[in-house]
């Protein structure tokens, strides 16, 4: 007999200093005990947007201000399946006050102190660790040297996730200028991957890879890294990325680009219409800057990837 799919508003709360709530849920409950992230179940009639805003005030006290439409999971327990409708929840009014018996605790994705965390979470906690910016190096286009002194000014400003995209590139020129760009990211604690084959990502002490559209289409598992993401145009490719089990995908183009003149533009109403209540997060990519971001995260993206812009100053 297949279980009801129950819709749920999930909330990520969070705090400027990159901690978010999670909540234990009180004895009575299913799965007592277990820690989660704030929400509640969507009634009908309702959106899911307003689904949070009521249930973070029943829970919470808690008045939403700015919230952005994140990622969807399915899971499935032994009760019932849950579509979890993730919200990052950005501003709100009022102190976290439990309502219902429940515990409370600020968390950070890469130090989760609290459990057992339900296990639809797992990959929720994953995907809080990755940047809101993808940075995509352009030696290519301005040489090794500035490449470099670009890197150090971008990681000085809080860049902490950089795509190595040198195809043109010979060899030995690619492995030294992306075994370089990997020491000096990870010296500042972030994730670099490389758009190439896993060999060659292993070699340089990388984090993973990042799998271009063509390489996406042409692959019957994920490689095996800590962190891979994948280039996609379409629907299709993105539903191959969540077959194929990568972290995140890059969408786009959404604006022009000079890199591609005549791909064809995607714009945020069909992006958003590509991304909504998709299980991975999304950057969209393609013509954009830093102002941009704030426009992507309400169209449903978890972030903006910038070839061009990632390297400006203002960024």
């Amino acid at each position: 007999m297949q279980t009801p799919v129950v819709d749920v508003a999930a909330a990520v709360i969070e705090r400027q200093d990159g901690r978010f709530l999670l909540a234990q849920r009180p004895a009575g409950k299913v799965y007592a005990g277990f820690w989660e992230f704030p929400g509640g179940k969507v009634e009908p009639g309702e959106s899911s947007a307003e689904a949070l805003q009521r249930e973070l005030q029943e829970e919470l006290g808690l008045h939403v201000q700015r919230s952005y439409p994140w990622i969807t999971r399915r899971y499935s327990y032994p009760h019932a399946t849950v579509r979890l409708q993730f919200h990052r929840v950005v501003q709100w009014g009022g102190e976290p006050r439990p309502r219902e018996g429940q515990q409370l605790s600020w968390q950070h994705a890469h130090a989760v102190s609290v459990s057992p965390v339900l296990p639809a979470n797992a990959p929720i906690l994953k995907a809080l660790k990755l940047p809101l910016v993808c940075a995509i190096t352009r030696a290519w286009q301005i040489g090794e040297a500035q490449a470099l002194a670009a890197l150090d000014l971008a990681l000085a400003r809080g860049t902490r996730l950089v795509q190595i995209r040198e195809h043109a590139l010979d060899a030995r020129q690619k492995i030294r200028f992306a075994t370089e760009v990997t020491r000096r990211v990870h010296k500042a604690n972030g994730i670099a991957l490389l758009n190439g084959g896993i060999e060659l990502a292993m070699e340089i002490n990388a984090d993973g890879v990042h799998l271009t559209a063509e390489a996406l289409g042409s692959a019957t598992r994920r490689p095996d890294c800590e962190w891979c993401g994948a280039s996609c145009h379409d629907a299709d490719q993105l539903e191959q990325a969540r077959r194929l089990g990568v972290d995140f995908a890059l969408l786009g183009p959404v604006a022009p680009t000079p890199t591609h003149p005549d791909a064809v533009v995607l714009g945020w109403e069909k992006f958003s219409a590509l991304t909504r209540d998709f299980a991975l997060p999304v950057f969209a990519l393609g013509g954009l800057s830093a102002t941009d971001l704030h426009t992507a995260r309400m169209a449903g993206a978890h972030g903006i990837a910038m070839l061009r812009g990632a390297w400006e100053s203002g960024s």
